[in-house]
């Protein structure tokens, strides 16, 4: 399941937005929330990106010449955090468990923190919102379905096998200047 089916319907389609032509196609507003209770009731086990760029001149030509796909690693948390949680279909705790745990499912590793290993975690402001774009994009691609669209829960940093993965701009690592600095 992906976020923009989660969000979208086939009428974002009509504008021919080529970010919202994807496969499988969004579909009815019926169709939609058969999704989400199927993600509620634990029938859907996860929740992945479904991150397919694509070049802005690839993007740029007629609805019906456009390659499917749109960015999503970005934006899946912030979009399924606002639609979702703070939309009152499901908890802050099911979505973290649908957007980690979920992939086990495909024989993925369940996520886990665990003393002397390397850390694994993603450090949410959830009470921001933001506009996806507006900082522009760490992918190379622009081709997003909710690009300008405000959203809440803004991805601060990720650290994966102990390293920052990602950073987001405005976000100072010095931010707890009491840890001694090996452990910031």
């Amino acid at each position: 399941m992906s976020p923009h089916h989660l969000c979208f319907t086939e009428e974002q389609v009509r504008t021919l937005d080529t970010s919202m032509k994807m496969n499988p196609p969004l579909r009815t507003e019926a169709d939609r929330q058969a999704l989400i209770e199927a993600l509620v009731d634990g029938t859907i086990d996860c929740i992945a990106t479904d991150h397919a760029p694509h070049s802005a001149h690839e993007k740029q030509v007629p609805f019906e010449q456009a390659p499917m796909g749109t960015t999503g690693l970005e934006s899946s948390f912030a979009a399924c955090y606002t639609e979702l949680v703070r939309g009152g279909r499901m908890s802050l705790s099911m979505l973290i468990e649908r957007m980690t745990c979920g992939g086990a499912i495909f024989g993925l590793a369940i996520p886990q923190m665990t003393i002397g290993e390397s850390a694994n975690l993603v450090l949410i402001d959830l009470e921001q919102q933001w506009h996806v774009g507006d900082d522009g994009y760490e992918s190379r691609s622009e081709n997003c379905a909710f690009h300008g669209i405000p959203l809440y829960g803004r991805v601060l940093l990720t650290v994966a096998d102990g390293s920052v993965a990602y950073r987001q701009r405005s976000f100072a690592l010095s931010a707890a200047p009491d840890l001694p600095e090996d452990q910031r």
